[in-house]
């Protein structure tokens, strides 16, 4: 029988491990706090619900991007840096994580068909890491690397997600 994580604790200790094992041993990223906001990253979009968490002026789910950079550019300042923040996990999460959704996300009906979700997420990082000042002044090079290295990172976590489905196997079999 696979184990089952009993906490959210557990649940972050793991993400966290698989993250840096992937990014710092095969990726040769030495980067601590990224590491850490891909971990966290990864804690966060457990939950359906953090991952559509953009809501328009009447609190409607955003579940496009297309729709993202409309509220985004209806924004001030620091809300706006959240929604582009957003949008870069969102399409980082989505193209690295779970690629095989591309398909849905970008049907022909939708919205999204003609976005591209990796130069998406590389500009909405980089507007977000241009609030550089408190209280984002540790995030803002987070923010801009993960601009500059999507491809990177996006890979790593296609990685990271294989690890994770090993994982109970490997575990299960270590166990009788």
């Amino acid at each position: 029988m696979a184990p089952v994580l009993s906490s959210a604790d557990q649940l972050r200790r793991l993400f966290a491990a698989l993250t840096e094992q992937t990014f710092q041993v095969e990726f040769g990223v030495a980067d601590p706090p990224l590491v850490d906001y891909l971990s966290d990253m990864l804690v966060r979009f457990v939950r359906f619900e953090a991952i559509y968490r953009v809501r328009d002026v009447v609190g409607r789910r955003l579940e496009e991007v297309a729709d993202m950079l409309l509220e985004a550019e209806q924004r001030e300042s620091h809300p706006q840096r959240e929604v582009h923040r957003h949008i870069g996990d969102f399409t980082l999460f989505w193209t690295g994580v779970y690629p095989e959704a591309l398909k849905r996300l970008k049907a022909f009906d939708r919205k999204d068909v003609l976005i591209d979700y990796q130069e998406q997420g590389k500009r909405s990082y980089f507007i977000a890491s241009t609030f550089d000042n408190e209280p984002y002044l540790d995030e803002a090079p987070v923010l801009r690397r993960l601009s500059d290295e999507f491809e990177l990172f996006s890979t790593g976590l296609r990685q990271v997600r294989r690890e994770w489905e090993r994982l109970p196997h490997e575990w299960s079999a270590d166990q009788n």
